[in-house]
C-alpha cells in the first residue's frame, strides 16, 4: 500500500490544542492534549483521503516547507503585550 507524509500545524487553543493539515484545506482537528491531537488528525487525515478517493479526487501531495522569520520587537511594553496575548489566544 502507498504511503503519503503531510505537514501538520498544532497550537494552543482555548483549553487544548488546534491542529491543521495544509496540504489537505478543511482538514482540521482538536485535542486536549497534543498525543490526542494528533490522534484525531490521523483520523480526520485518513477519513478526508478516503473521501477524496471515493470522488474520484485527487489526493494532494504536501509540496509547502516550514520557515520561521525573525524581527525585531520595538521596546514599548504595550505593543509586547499584543504580541503575547496573540500567541495564547
Amino acid at each position: 500500500m502507498e504511503q503519503a507524509t503531510f505537514r501538520v500545524i498544532i497550537e494552543p487553543d482555548k483549553g487544548g490544542y488546534h491542529g491543521y493539515v495544509p496540504a489537505l484545506r478543511g482538514c482540521h482537528s482538536w485535542g486536549k492534549t497534543v498525543t490526542k491531537t494528533q490522534q484525531h488528525l490521523q483520523e480526520a487525515i485518513e477519513l478526508f483521503i478516503e473521501s477524496l478517493a471515493a470522488h474520484g479526487d485527487p489526493i494532494p501531495t504536501d509540496v509547502g516547507f516550514e520557515s520561521f522569520q525573525t524581527v525585531t520587537l520595538p521596546k514599548t511594553k504595550a505593543i509586547r503585550s499584543r504580541v503575547a496575548s496573540r500567541q495564547y489566544a
